[in-house]
């Protein structure tokens, strides 16, 4: 059985200073800002690729053990990746949910290496 589909990928990661880092991936970078979430702002790499930041006090993982980054999976297929993981015998962190803080439909797991994935889909695309 193949995977259900995926869309786009974000890589998350964490900031003690979003403004001193979103000035940074604008600025310097040239980075387009996507979507700006408050606390998490999303900048376009290439294609359908991201980058996420945000603010380290807010948006924690679900786990006890702090991720730095966390890679994202974008898709409209959200309960049939957790059915197919799931059935592969993955342990989730997190069962699919909204999160309407950020306007996400999401659940959460750790590959083999312990890096925290998220398989998220966003409620009202940008």
């Amino acid at each position: 059985m193949s995977h259900p589909p995926i869309d786009s990928q974000i890589t998350f990661s964490y900031t003690n200073d979003l403004a001193q880092t979103s000035r940074f991936y604008e600025d310097v970078m040239g980075l387009r800002l996507k979507l700006d979430q408050g606390a998490c702002r999303i900048y376009q790499v290439g294609g359908d690729s991201y980058f996420g930041f945000c603010q380290r006090t807010v948006n924690a993982p679900p786990s006890q053990e702090q991720s730095h980054v966390i890679l994202t999976i974008v898709t409209h297929s959200v309960d049939e990746w957790h059915q197919y993981l799931t059935e592969h015998g993955v342990r989730l962190e997190k069962s699919p949910a909204v999160n309407s803080e950020y306007g996400i439909y999401h659940f959460f797991l750790r590959d083999p290496d312990g890096n925290l994935l998220e398989v998220q889909q966003f409620l009202d695309p940008f």
